[in-house]
């Protein structure tokens, strides 16, 4: 518990009167469950014991962000590192639950770090088709004296079958132009803008314009590993359409939920933590009346520091 913040953080917590409402919103499963009983709710349970309640081919894109293969302290438990062999063996055991739930149609996103990503990739190709890893640039990776900087994350953009969505168009980035090029005086491929000079460029598999969640913007919790709304903006609109289903079953604080209900597609999240599944829950309620996404304003992803 941290008291007396500073004015500026705007870090999200919960009051002793939230969690107790908030407790109430969740579910967990001890039946067949239909997709409309499932829809837009969060289920607070263990993954493998939710995991055989829920229905056959509901989900258009699942997005996968399990703990990394690292020794670390989370809510009290100490959890040591596997060999990559055994991590591997750990995420087919889960992985293998979720893929029923997948229409043919569907993509899944499976993130990681470098040690654990191989091991991702080796248990995808299994059953996936893997289409691309993406690199994105976690500005936040501690120094180091006899290595480099750990400052990237991985993530596996696979599909179940060759037919699948994905709309480039909706993830352009809108980035500065330094030395803009113009045409007989006319600029070419850019536009002139009163904060300077951009240009709409296609979406690649390198991401360096995210900002990792920190005290003083609203969507930050004090999850240890919460992803940014933008990061998972770009996985939902480029790989569902508007009305789909996402899901998430390692949902932590709730920012694919609370992502995909800001960009009008459907949710189902999946976090053992009460304590975050209320979070996800107050998160979700925020999301009525405040639909903004950080560095994502008007369909277009802004440049990170380049606009307001």
């Amino acid at each position: 518990m941290i008291r007396n913040p500073a004015p500026q953080n705007r870090t999200l917590r919960l009051t002793d009167a939230e969690r107790s409402h908030f407790r109430t919103r969740l579910l967990r499963l001890d039946r067949p469950m239909t997709v409309d009983e499932l829809l837009n709710r969060t289920i607070c349970q263990d993954m493998f014991e939710a995991a055989a309640w829920l229905p056959g081919e509901f989900v258009d894109l699942l997005v996968l962000d399990p703990p990394y293969n690292l020794s670390k302290q989370f809510n009290g438990q100490t959890v040591r590192r596997r060999s990559l062999s055994d991590y591997a063996a750990w995420v087919q055991s889960w992985l293998v639950l979720l893929l029923p739930t997948l229409k043919p149609t569907a993509s899944v996103y499976l993130c990681g770090d470098w040690q654990s990503s191989p091991a991702l990739y080796e248990v995808a190709a299994q059953h996936l088709i893997v289409r691309n890893r993406i690199t994105w640039e976690r500005e936040k990776g501690r120094a180091a004296r006899a290595n480099w900087k750990n400052c990237s994350e991985d993530i596996w953009f696979c599909t179940v079958s060759p037919d699948y969505y994905f709309n480039a168009e909706a993830v352009r980035i809108k980035r500065r132009v330094l030395a803009p090029y113009t045409q007989n005086g006319s600029p070419k491929d850019w536009q002139r803008q009163p904060n300077g000079n951009f240009r709409l460029t296609a979406a690649s598999n390198l991401w360096t314009d995210l900002t990792i969640p920190f005290w003083s913007m609203p969507e930050n919790t004090d999850h240890p590993t919460q992803k940014p709304e933008k990061l998972l903006a770009k996985i939902i609109l480029a790989s569902s359409p508007p009305g789909a289903v996402v899901l998430d079953p390692f949902l932590g604080s709730g920012t694919t939920s609370v992502v995909a209900k800001k960009l009008d597609r459907q949710f189902v999240g999946i976090e053992l933590d009460e304590t975050y599944a209320c979070l996800a829950e107050k998160r979700l309620a925020l999301a009525e009346g405040d639909r903004r996404i950080q560095g994502y304003t008007d369909g277009i992803f802004w440049e990170r520091n380049s606009r307001g």
